[in-house]
């Protein structure tokens, strides 16, 4: 039976961003790790505390066998972890990013925190059992700590699969993305009739509609949410990066607009967390740097948006 938050008839009826209550930085979470001011959200299934930064690996990750490409990978775990950093997302789909990844968590040797991510996206159980086999042994990790039906794919044959071993202690937490809001529906529906521990999908200053029914029905069944495309592919950068950042920006400790765009994100009551890749060393540091400080209320939402309009 799904676990309910009855929270749905207040998000709901409030109609949409404007007037979403937003939990206040206090009732974040701190993190119990060497890294003070980390900002966290509780996975509502367990109420284990999550960083709200993590990391994607499409595309960046996916650099094959070349020397000095996984060498920079590593750099960026390195500084992923060194400021706090926790779950790593992945999939089968994005190439040899698998691979990189477990060559990486080789060499670093203090991974502290790692929330382990990946995706099965397959047709059939049997193929998904093996796809999902070959992933854990690519990571070179004893058990995934979530494993997510990547984009819906045969969703309810591999939901069996995965509700066994949850059971069982292969997994920790069940999960399902999409990355089109074409979906969006179906992924509504597949929320509503079964239990799932985690839920992904795109949401960014541009992209709001999860707003109006995703996240408030993720909200209502305690269901954690991660963010992915938190900048568009990194569209937002090219269409407002010429822009000066607004100076009030400092009022919730911003330094730059990837900051900005992620703690748009993150302030929002029912995310827990919002995984932007990069492939340079520096635009690591400023990912994280978005997971510490004061997160923008309701009122600064708003002038965000504004700003971004205008």
């Amino acid at each position: 039976m799904a676990r309910i938050i009855n929270r749905r008839g207040l998000l709901m009826s409030l109609g949409g961003l404007a007037l979403l209550p937003l939990i206040p930085e206090r009732g974040l979470m701190a993190a119990i790790n060497p890294n003070p001011g980390l900002l966290t959200r509780p996975i509502p299934a367990t109420g284990e505390p999550m960083p709200i930064i993590g990391m994607g690996t499409w595309r960046t990750f996916d650099v094959g066998s070349d020397r000095d490409d996984r060498a920079r990978c590593v750099k960026i775990l390195e500084e992923f972890f060194s400021r706090g950093g926790g779950m790593i997302d992945s999939s089968p789909m994005y190439g040899t990013a698998q691979d990189v990844i477990g060559h990486c968590l080789a060499r670093i040797q203090k991974s502290p925190g790692l929330f382990s991510a990946t995706k099965v996206w397959m047709l059939g159980q049997v193929l998904g059992k093996y796809q999902m086999k070959t992933s854990r042994k690519l990571w070179g990790v004893p058990r995934f700590d979530l494993m997510q039906i990547h984009n819906m794919l045969d969703w309810r044959g591999h939901l069996e699969t995965l509700k066994q071993w949850k059971a069982e202690g292969r997994i920790r937490y069940i999960g399902i993305t999409t990355s089109h809001g074409r979906r969006h529906r179906k992924l509504e529906r597949a929320l509503t009739d079964e239990t799932f521990d985690f839920v992904q999908f795109t949401y960014n200053v541009v992209d709001r509609e999860a707003e109006q029914r995703l996240l408030p029905l993720a909200a209502e069944r305690g269901i954690a949410v991660i963010i992915n495309r938190p900048f568009r592919r990194g569209a937002l950068f090219d269409r407002f990066g010429n822009r000066p950042l607004p100076g009030w920006a400092s009022e919730f400790d911003c330094a730059n607009w990837a900051q900005f765009f992620l703690k748009f994100i993150v302030s929002h009551p029912a995310v827990t967390c919002a995984i932007p890749a990069t492939s340079q060393v520096a635009h690591m540091q400023e990912n994280m740097g978005a997971a510490y400080g004061a997160l923008p209320d309701m009122a600064m939402r708003q002038r965000m948006l504004q700003y971004l309009d205008a």
